[in-house]
């Protein structure tokens, strides 16, 4: 209840906290041999190669025994950050701002922690394809501001976006997938033209990027009719099939605001338009438990945003959580490698629910 109560907290008045500069960077973790978990029947766009720009290819899968799984200390059942951000720009304006190097700096501390980057659409699917022994984290982007996407004259992302960084920070981490989702409204990544926008959206559908609805207009679904919200999601579905992308699996509600009626937002249509969502995100305030746990709900997937540890943000933003689970590992979705199994240690086998309970390897 306090995390909900939270949620409403951080995403109506994050824009009144003061901006921190006070991350630091983590220590670094090893990490061991690598894994897949297998795709489902919607699978992600295969990733088209870039020259200069790493690759998006999963690794290899391995078999995982329960000796494995112990060996290296997986818990499939863990908690997962999926971590939020808004605009990149040098200069902040408002709390939820970063800073290109504050953005470039929280991820090499992921990379060094061990984290490979997966997409929304993978974490809703179970399809968390890491290496064994390493933690997946979801890194989401709201609105399709300008600084998260943007192609330079060589046809390469600008270095200060959002793609742009992800890339440095995998040809630095090469085991730092360069993946992310980015919920978007009717003008993608602030370009005119939808020549220019399906551009921008095919570029990055075809390296595996996620790109997903987050509503036409942003507005705050709770004042908005059930004929209202379908509006709002069936244009942004109609928008991305014109722009050669969707349907979308995933979408983040604008201010993390949940309408009372939650079927609303999950499926629907309008003007012959549909819309039916695996999973719809929140805007904070702790990581999102495992897909394959009984309490996992698709209808609201926790979101952590990122941010130092001022303010409201002294015990819910990315810092703060990133810390408390470098000294919880236990506590901590840690992949086996394994497409076919779910490996946890031995306690947990009542927390998967039963519909997985099937793939479970517990030791």
């Amino acid at each position: 209840m306090l995390a909900n109560v939270v949620v409403v907290v951080i995403a109506t008045g994050v824009l009144f906290l003061l901006p921190d500069s006070s991350e630091s960077a983590g220590p670094s973790a090893a990490v061991p041999a690598p894994g897949r978990r297998a795709q489902s029947a919607s699978p992600a766009p295969t990733p088209s190669p870039t020259p200069d720009l790493p690759s998006a290819d999963l690794p290899q899968a391995v078999t995982a025994t329960p000796e494995f799984a112990r060996q290296v200390k997986a818990n499939e059942a863990g908690m997962v950050p999926v971590i939020m951000y808004h605009r990149i720009v040098k200069k902040r304006r408002a709390s939820i701002d970063r800073t290109p190097d504050q953005v470039r700096k929280e991820m090499e501390r992921l990379a060094r922690q061990g984290y490979v980057p997966v997409t929304a659409r993978e974490f809703a699917a179970g399809r968390m394809d890491v290496p064994a022994g390493r933690h997946p984290v979801v890194l989401t982007f709201d609105d399709g501001h300008p600084s998260h996407f943007a192609l330079d004259d060589a046809g390469l992302p600008e270095k200060d976006t959002a793609v742009g960084i992800i890339y440095q920070v995998a040809k630095k981490y090469p085991g730092f997938r360069p993946v992310a989702t980015f919920w978007v409204n009717r003008q993608p990544f602030g370009l005119q033209s939808r020549a220019d926008q399906a551009r921008a959206v095919q570029w990055l559908s075809s390296r595996g990027f996620e790109v997903a609805n987050h509503t036409w207009s942003h507005p705050y679904l709770p004042g908005l009719s059930k004929q209202g919200i379908a509006v709002q999601l069936a244009r942004v579905e109609r928008m991305l099939k014109a722009l050669g992308a969707g349907p979308s699996e995933t979408m983040a509600l604008p201010f993390g605001a949940m309408p009372r009626k939650r079927s609303t937002v999950q499926k629907g249509s309008w003007d012959g338009t549909g819309f039916a969502f695996r999973a719809v995100f929140l805007a904070g305030a702790q990581p999102s438990v495992s897909p394959f746990v009984k309490d996992y709900d698709r209808r609201a997937v926790q979101r952590i945003q990122s941010n130092g540890k001022k303010g409201e943000c002294r015990k819910w933003c990315s810092q703060y959580w990133l810390e408390w689970l470098e000294k919880h590992p236990g506590e901590r979705y840690t992949a086996d490698g394994d497409p076919e199994r779910i490996s946890i240690p031995r306690k947990l086998r009542g927390n998967i629910t039963s519909k997985r309970r099937g793939q479970v390897n517990a030791y």
